[in-house]
C-alpha cells in the first residue's frame, strides 16, 4: 500500500518461497543463478540487501538467498519484517520498498529481473514521483516465475 513516500504496488503481492531451494551443493548461489536463467529472469548479481529503503520503478526483482539470513522490511517504515533464510526465494514486485534491517555476516543473495526489464533505483524522494507510479504502472508481468517456470505461484498471483 502507498504510504506517501513509497509506492509499493497495490496490484501485485510481494511473494516469499521459504526453503525454494534445499542446500545441495556449497555453490547455492550458482544454483538460483541457473535456475532464474531458466525462467527468464536475468541481469543476475550477487552481494546483499542495501540498509536503506530503495525500490524499483521500472522492474520486478527476485532475490535468492544462498548464505546466512537477515531481517528485511518491505513496503517502507510501517510496512512488514520478514527474516530471509538460505535457501529462501523473495519476489519483489515493481514498487514495493525494501531494506535490510541486519544480517548476519555470510548474509549474501542472488539478485535478477525479468528478461525484458531494465531496472532502476528510487529513494523515496518526492521528486522521484509521478514518474515512478507512471514506471510501475507500465511493468509488464514476467512470463514465469523466477522458481517454478510457467506453470505456478507467481502467475496465478499476480494474474487474479
Amino acid at each position: 500500500m502507498d504510504d506517501g513516500i513509497y509506492p509499493n504496488n497495490e496490484k501485485l503481492p510481494l511473494l516469499a518461497y521459504k526453503g525454494a531451494i534445499r542446500k545441495t551443493t556449497n555453490d547455492l548461489a550458482s544454483i538460483f543463478e541457473q535456475l532464474f536463467e531458466i525462467n527468464q529472469w536475468d541481469q543476475s548479481w550477487r552481494n546483499g540487501i542495501y540498509g536503506f529503503h530503495h525500490y524499483h520503478s521500472t522492474a520486478h526483482e527476485v532475490l535468492g538467498v544462498y548464505s546466512g539470513n537477515a531481517n528485511v522490511q518491505l513496503g517502507g517504515e510501517k510496512g512488514i519484517e520478514l527474516t530471509a533464510n538460505q535457501g529462501d526465494v523473495v519476489i519483489i514486485p515493481a514498487g514495493v520498498a525494501h531494506k535490510n534491517l541486519g544480517a548476519s555476516s555470510d548474509f549474501a543473495v542472488v539478485g535478477a529481473y525479468p528478461f525484458d526489464q531494465e531496472w532502476d533505483i528510487c529513494y523515496g524522494k518526492s521528486e522521484e514521483r509521478p514518474r515512478a507510479d507512471g514506471n510501475i504502472a507500465r511493468v509488464s508481468l514476467p512470463k514465469c516465475d523466477p522458481v517454478y517456470g510457467a506453470r505456478r505461484y507467481l502467475i496465478n498471483f499476480w494474474n487474479d
